[in-house]
């Protein structure tokens, strides 16, 4: 007997060895996420079936990122997409449409309940200026269309430095509660994508939702004694952290980190400084801190730290955990007595 037409036997007469070869020959999605929080939470559905690939790794920022080869290659690979929206990485908007056709692509953005803020557009607020909305019980972003964002009526601040927004601050994986409502999209799209997988992404699905409301729990009460501590950060990417656990952020250096601060600009913040009593003038990793001891110099600011994008974190599912509460940690540290 030839050896195909024996294989052949031993799967139609044995029903375990039928199982064998078809998990052998199940094949994992081929998924792309933007960003790193983006990727981890993606990798926390994923675990036990596969690891989606990273576009923006390491230190390089997510708002003038230029896409590589195998970047490329990834996307036109692509079964799945994930990536937070044109407000925020406006270098995939093209690459997505032209190399991704075939991929189901899920802008974060437009999912379903997510909590939109409106940006800060001048960077320079005053404390408590803005509303403070949480996910537990307060009124959400109005989502006339569907999403919260009328695409009729976009900000254009580019003369301005900033960068493309549509009319929706960006960073709203900042915000644990929005984070739940990220992975309870991904466990639907990865489940439609691969069936057979569907109960592992939904069990991963219910556990990282739990990991999410301890998380929230937990970063409210390390915060709740430094709330009304005034500081000032490098660029305003943190309006979802602040909001959701009534922070007293009071203006920012830049709202683009692409573009210097002018002299007007470094002058304001500088008396916001001395007249607010400001404890802390926060930098980030991906951008130089020179401004920030520029600032401070002459003031009884301290430094610190914060990083929205877990650029020196290892990549992996519990990225995300680690980013919130490196946060959490470096503003309590700075701004405690």
């Amino acid at each position: 007997m030839r050896l195909g037409s024996l294989l052949l036997k031993l799967v139609l007469v044995s029903p375990l060895a039928g199982a064998g070869l078809a998990t052998a020959a199940m094949a994992e999605p081929n998924v792309v996420a933007s960003i790193k929080p983006v990727h981890s939470l993606a990798a926390g559905v994923m675990e036990g079936v596969g690891t989606p690939a990273l576009l923006v790794d390491g230190a390089a920022s997510e708002h003038s990122y230029a896409l590589r080869p195998s970047d490329a290659r990834a996307l036109s690979q692509a079964d799945l997409v994930f990536w937070v929206g044109e407000g925020l990485e406006t270098y995939l908007t093209a690459p997505i449409a032209n190399l991704a056709g075939d991929a189901h692509i899920v802008e974060l953005a437009e999912i379903e309940g997510i909590r939109l803020l409106e940006p800060r557009t001048g960077g320079d607020w005053e404390a408590h200026d803005h509303d403070h909305e949480h996910d537990h019980g307060a009124a959400e972003h109005a989502h006339e269309d569907g999403h919260g964002k009328d695409r009729g009526d976009d900000h254009d601040h580019a003369a301005e430095g900033e960068h493309h927004h549509t009319d929706y601050d960006a960073h709203f994986w900042l915000d644990t509660g929005n984070a739940r409502r990220i992975v309870a999209a991904m466990v639907e799209a990865l489940s439609e994508q691969d069936q057979e997988n569907a109960p592992i992404y939904r069990a991963n699905g219910d556990r990282l939702a739990d990991r999410l409301a301890a998380l929230d729990r937990e970063l409210a009460a390390a915060l709740a004694p430094v709330k009304d501590v005034p500081y000032v950060v490098f660029h305003d990417a943190y309006q979802y952290f602040e909001s959701r656990y009534d922070l007293a952020a009071v203006g920012s250096i830049t709202v683009s980190p692409e573009r210097q601060p002018g002299a007007q600009r470094l002058h304001e913040i500088r008396e916001k400084i001395s007249g607010l009593d400001v404890r802390c003038v926060f930098s980030e990793p991906q951008f130089e801190p020179a401004l920030v001891d520029t600032l401070r110099e002459g003031t009884a600011a301290r430094t610190g730290e914060l990083d929205p994008l877990g650029a020196d974190l290892s990549n992996g599912p519990g990225l995300y955990f680690e980013l919130m509460r490196n946060l959490a940690g470096s503003l309590k540290s700075c701004l405690a007595d």
